[in-house]
């Protein structure tokens, strides 16, 4: 989920395996007897976050670039049947993480370094508008609040967009002419997590306070804070199952994929699983999938039962993940090994997993 994964959490680097998986796209014999497919191939440097559209259909993939090298970055359109890119959108603000508004279609990407957001035409890679949240000059003492997720309440067009921060905020922006509504505040310590529930009016996020925080839409007011967990936990990204009134959760300190009920704040469930970075619920299937940045992998999750179905490897780093409209295609952003002094060397990649 993105962006700021890198805000959030400091990874140990590894080294890339002598099976460079990422230099080319493999549709893999490995996996012959298993409920997936899986095709794989490298993108661009600094790949966040993904996004999908219907008409026309296409996979978008934000890209950061060099740190050192490039001042913005790219947002990449790919087939999403051959992941082959057919269009790269420029912007002159970093792009990390992005939401998409399929009734407009409007792209939103969030420009994490600049404290921005940006909108873009999807169909025709055009620019719109760029708005700046936090106009504050970054110094020694003033640290500007930093947009990580970002989501879409589609019949109002509005963007939400969650800033980090000491005391977190969450901006709330009209999408129609990209102008800022609304700045709820105090949403606890780095507030990474950002999810929608669209028919019920409300948002949720998750923070390092260990808290699961809902708001109301209407309102734009916190309506429960609840502390899930004693202990040290970091609850980066979260999504939902708005049917059932669940919520997934994962942890960056903590070996598990928490599930919890919206309606109480009640944690219904603590599966076994390594420290997780993104997670996405497929209601079409009635599963989870959460992936293992450290581990390299990413776990296909029952819904119902909560048991562990499959276990897929996508070295290095996998990301972020994004799923097609009929719920059988999962996508997934995976970073090439590197660090502040040393870049990679080799463009991150997209993975397709295609079920069965």
């Amino acid at each position: 989920m993105f962006s700021s994964t890198e805000f959030a959490i400091r990874t140990k680097r590894r080294t890339l395996p002598i099976l460079a998986l990422s230099t080319f796209l493999f549709s893999t014999s490995l996996f012959a007897e298993t409920n997936f497919t899986v095709d794989r191939k490298p993108v661009g440097k600094g790949a966040y976050e993904l996004a999908v559209t219907g008409e026309p259909s296409a996979l978008y993939v934000s890209t950061s670039q060099s740190r050192k090298l490039d001042k913005g970055g790219v947002v990449y359109r790919l087939d999403p049947a051959t992941l082959e890119i057919t269009q790269a959108i420029h912007n002159n603000l970093k792009p990390f993480g992005m939401a998409v508004n399929h009734a407009t279609g409007t792209l939103f990407i969030g420009n994490t370094t600049s404290s921005a957001v940006t909108a873009i035409d999807a169909k025709t890679g055009d620019v719109k508008k760029t708005l700046v949240l936090d106009e504050r000059k970054r110094t020694k003492e003033v640290r500007p609040f930093a947009p990580r997720e970002l989501v879409v309440n589609e019949a109002t067009n509005t963007v939400y967009v969650g800033g980090l921060g000491a005391s977190s905020v969450l901006w709330v922006v009209d999408g129609e002419n990209l102008t800022l509504r609304n700045t709820i505040e105090g949403l606890g310590k780095s507030a990474t997590g950002l999810a929608i529930d669209p028919k019920a009016s409300r948002i949720y996020m998750t923070n390092a306070d260990n808290e699961l925080i809902a708001i109301d839409t209407t309102t734009n007011k916190v309506v429960s804070r609840s502390k899930l967990q004693e202990g040290e936990h970091f609850y980066l990204n979260l999504s939902l199952d708005t049917a059932n009134h669940r919520a997934f959760i994962t942890d960056s300190k903590a070996a598990q994929l928490l599930v919890v009920d919206t309606q109480n704040g009640k944690v219904l469930k603590e599966i076994a699983l390594p420290v997780s970075l993104a997670v996405l619920y497929n209601p079409q299937r009635n599963e989870v999938y959460v992936t293992h940045r450290e581990s390299g992998k990413v776990s296909v999750i029952d819904a119902k039962t909560y048991k562990v179905l499959d276990t897929i490897d996508t070295p290095t780093h996998p990301n972020s993940l994004a799923l097609s409209a009929d719920g059988q295609t999962l996508f997934v952003s995976v970073k090439q090994p590197g660090s502040r002094d040393k870049e990679p060397t080799s463009p991150d990649d997209v993975v397709r997993i295609s079920f069965k």
